[in-house]
């Protein structure tokens, strides 16, 4: 394989991170407009928020099992659109059962979308020697700012969520389809198509990646606190108008773009271990920001700092269990990605569970704590990789500027 086109591969899913980025963007920053739409309750919320990670740890589970015959490009290449066309038809409907169908095939496709992409960054850092797992998650920040932007003029201007989405959709879709023709698998430097599983699959050892699942999920607590909650947060609880309210996820997504531009360089300086511990101090004291803030800027500083400490902390995971199972990292990466919708799964209902039946600044303390636990785990960031039979699996690579 060709340096040129191991760049181009890079630059190609970079973009396609951009395009989950925007498009996850638009539809959890809208999520009250969603809710007037459709008439949905407070009580029901819950149950919609917690479907859609459900599914897509379904449809994790089963890209697992599909790249062993097709490569991580060919579901990335099929899933993105499929997402695309979910988040347009959760904005076209008007009953409550078409919110329902049109979320459910956005769970399950963003699930082999999440899986497939962080797949194929793990293997292409790997054949490139040097953390660039970062750059990837920056794109899917850079991304996040134009949705959250893109929803915040919707909101300004009232638009209705179809007239908001359609544009995107209409620009991005084809743009990811035709990016998708130079994905490159940089397992592809040492294997050839469809055999980079096998008996590599069977060698995952759950007991060895549980602590990097831990860490995934406390991340994506925090995370999706942020997603789901912020613009209700602010709205409710700061006072804010609902313009104001999509600005903190926007905020949050600017933080962890500037967080992930340099990270990679701070991963190389000072090591994963340490990178990751300093994030998760540095959510953590957001959190606490959020939870006291008297206002609405003082909840914005608050997520500036929870921005900055989470961002390093999932690609890092994913990484962390490519160089853990290299051997096998698709596996790998399929299992752990399952707990960034447990993380979800989890976040969503806990935080507004206790926003009811407490409150919501309150509520704001357990993902502080959670976060704060991943310094227990921190050491796993530098393990070495896990043994296969009678020795260690060290993948051939490329060096590649």
């Amino acid at each position: 394989m060709t340096d040129a086109r191991l760049r181009h591969g890079r630059a190609s899913l970079a973009l396609s991170f951009f395009v989950q980025g925007v498009t996850f963007a638009l539809l959890v920053t809208r999520i009250p407009a969603i809710q007037d739409r459709y008439g949905i309750s407070d009580g029901l919320l819950p149950l919609f928020l917690a479907a859609v990670p459900i599914l897509a740890g379904v449809g994790s589970v089963v890209t697992e099992k599909v790249v062993a015959r097709v490569r991580p490009g060919g579901v990335l290449r099929w899933a993105q659109p499929v997402v695309l066309l979910a988040l347009l038809g959760a904005g076209a409907g008007n009953a409550l059962w078409e919110a329902a169908l049109a979320l459910g095939v956005f769970g399950l496709a963003v699930g082999a979308l999440d899986a497939s992409m962080n797949m194929m960054g793990v293997s292409l850092q790997r054949a490139y020697r040097r953390s660039i797992m970062l750059g990837f998650h920056a794109a899917y920040s850079l991304g996040g700012i134009a949705g959250a932007s893109t929803a915040w003029a919707g909101a300004h201007w009232d638009l209705s969520l179809l007239v908001s989405y359609l544009p995107a959709v209409v620009v991005l879709l084809p743009v990811a389809f035709i990016g998708s023709r130079w994905y490159v698998d940089g397992a592809s430097v040492e294997k050839g198509p469809g055999e980079a599983q096998g008996k590599g699959a069977a060698s995952v050892s759950f007991k060895l990646l549980m602590p990097l699942c831990l860490v995934m999920s406390f991340a994506y607590i925090g995370d999706s606190t942020v997603s789901n909650w912020s613009a209700k947060y602010l709205q409710d609880v700061l006072g804010s108008s609902e313009q104001l309210s999509t600005v903190p996820y926007n905020v949050y997504m600017v933080t962890t773009l500037l967080g992930r531009a340099v990270g990679d360089f701070g991963v190389r300086r000072f090591g994963a271990v340490s990178v990751v511990r300093f994030g998760s101090v540095l959510a953590a004291a957001g959190f606490g920001v959020v939870a006291v803030a008297g206002g609405a800027w003082v909840g914005m500083l608050g997520f500036t700092l929870l921005g900055l400490g989470l961002c390093v902390i999932v690609p890092q995971t994913f990484a962390a269990a490519g160089r853990m199972f290299p051997g096998a990292s698709d596996t790998a990466v399929a299992r752990l990605n399952v707990f960034n919708y447990v993380g979800f799964l989890v976040g969503s209902p806990l935080v507004g569970a206790l926003g009811d039946a407490w409150s919501y600044r309150g509520a704001m303390l357990v993902p502080m704590v959670l976060v704060l636990a991943t310094l227990v785990y921190a050491k796993s960031f530098g393990a070495e990789p896990a043994r296969y039979g009678g020795g260690h699996e060290r993948p051939h690579t490329v060096d590649v500027g």
